[in-house]
């Protein structure tokens, strides 16, 4: 065989061996599944309402409102929505009377940066109506109103609870308009967080509690779609501290009776000296009485 022939046979080997692909071939990227529809219908009878619409992740929102009038019951009135107050653009139509009542709808996408408060305006010839959806994640629940105690050198826990299971939890301490993200994993040496099996109950312990410790601290539930917070007060007391109000009583009272003694002490001397006085008086009685009983006996001698 010459070599140019294996040279040829050589070459197309190579050539169909690159046009074999012995890789397998990845899957094809699946796509994320669009977000699901969550519908939210208020009837309004009044003037206004609000609803509060609880969210845990990225969403799309049906907002459907239906306002039964007023008396003038036009055929038509105008109808456009808000975000924070402000009037969205391109929203404002207009709506007709249908079965004595109003009706206005749209759909949102909401997500971590646009939540908030959203409302739907009539507007009518005389007076109007509006609803308020306020869009949020979910609130605390259980939030302590008076703050928590803890003397110096003890242990304290500081606990929150959201109304659903987040994604995690974060505690923060509160430095003026600033916050603190605190240390919870295993090197921390003070501080100790722990969730309950469900998710929705946080704690906070505090170890060898000073009284650089007190103050406010926040507790962040992470969701999807946002995060809720919750603050609690903690106030870090000294032994001393529930001694206050017995050591100012005992205070009052010694003072108290030290008064009394120098009142007593007063009125006696001011006994004894009324006292000498009078012995006084008595004894300058007495002499005078005694002299003139001399003088009487003395010029009945002479008579004799």
């Amino acid at each position: 065989m010459s070599s140019t022939l294996i040279h040829s046979l050589w070459f197309l080997l190579v050539l169909f061996s690159r046009g074999i692909d012995t890789t397998e071939t990845p899957p094809p990227l699946v796509p994320d599944d669009p977000p699901a529809l969550l519908e939210k219908s208020v009837v309004l009878k009044g003037d206004s309402h609000v609803e509060n619409v609880e969210l845990l992740e990225p969403i799309k929102v049906k907002l459907d409102c239906t306002w039964t009038g007023n008396k003038t019951k036009l055929p038509n009135i105008t109808g456009y929505w808000k975000k924070d107050g402000i009037e969205i653009d391109n929203t404002q139509v207009r709506v007709q009377l249908e079965n004595e009542r109003y009706n206005l709808k749209k759909v949102f996408s909401i997500n971590k940066d646009n939540l908030g408060d959203y409302s739907c305006v009539f507007v009518g010839s005389q007076d109007g109506a509006k609803i308020d959806f306020h869009l949020a994640a979910p609130k605390m629940s259980d939030m302590r109103d008076k703050p928590v105690v803890s003397y110096v050198g003890d242990s304290v826990v500081i606990d929150c609870k959201s109304k659903k299971p987040p994604v995690y939890w974060l505690w923060y301490k509160v430095n003026g308009t600033e916050k603190e993200l605190i240390d919870t994993g295993a090197n921390s040496s003070r501080h100790r967080m722990h969730v309950n099996a469900e998710g929705y109950h946080s704690k906070l312990t505090v170890l060898l509690v000073n009284e650089s410790d007190a103050g406010i601290y926040s507790c962040s539930a992470v969701f999807h779609i946002g995060a809720s917070e919750g603050h609690v007060e903690l106030r870090v007391i000294t032994f001393i501290e529930p001694l206050k109000p017995f050591l100012a009583i005992l205070v009052e009272v010694v003072v108290l009776v030290f008064l009394i003694l120098l009142c007593e002490k007063r009125n006696s001397r001011k006994q004894n000296h009324s006292g000498n006085e009078n012995q006084s008086a008595q004894t300058s009685k007495l002499a005078q009485g005694e002299n003139g009983m001399e003088e009487s006996s003395t010029i009945r001698q002479r008579k004799m």
